[in-house]
């Protein structure tokens, strides 16, 4: 019975370790994101990546960004799957809470500010969003 609990420990970490050690941006990959400000509602980031470079897994809450440069790179997420993405300098657009792990994959370094919304602005969308898959997934 021990062994059997022991088990569905290691499965159960094994499948949230993705998660549970995605952390935060700044903490996780400093040389790429740098606070400009902080208060109680926002965090302002600067976003450098050079040419080819990668980061490593981490969160963001829900956030605005806008593209200070054209650029084109790939996210991967915890799940392994992958996603191209590109931005057009001037573009300003906004994301959920995310989980992933950006690269730049063009030849040119890109830059950006993402505006991370702190509260129930940051919590609210990523609830449903988890709510959601969580329904799904037992469809």
């Amino acid at each position: 019975m021990r062994m059997r609990l022991v088990l569905c420990g290691v499965a159960v970490w094994l499948c949230a370790a993705p998660m549970v050690l995605a952390q935060d941006a700044v903490k996780a990959d400093p040389k790429h994101y740098t606070v400009i400000s902080e208060n109680d509602q926002v965090r302002i980031l600067r976003v450098h990546y050079g040419p080819h470079e990668k980061s490593v897994m981490h969160s963001h809450p829900n956030l605005a960004v806008v593209f200070l440069t054209d650029f084109k790179g790939k996210f991967t997420f915890p799940d392994g799957k992958t996603q191209e993405i590109s931005g057009k300098a001037g573009d300003a657009q906004y994301e959920a809470a995310v989980t992933h792990l950006p690269e730049n994959t063009s030849d040119t370094a890109f830059d950006l500010i993402l505006v991370e919304l702190k509260g129930h602005a940051a919590k609210s969308e990523m609830k449903s969003k988890m709510k959601s898959e969580m329904q799904s997934e037992m469809k």
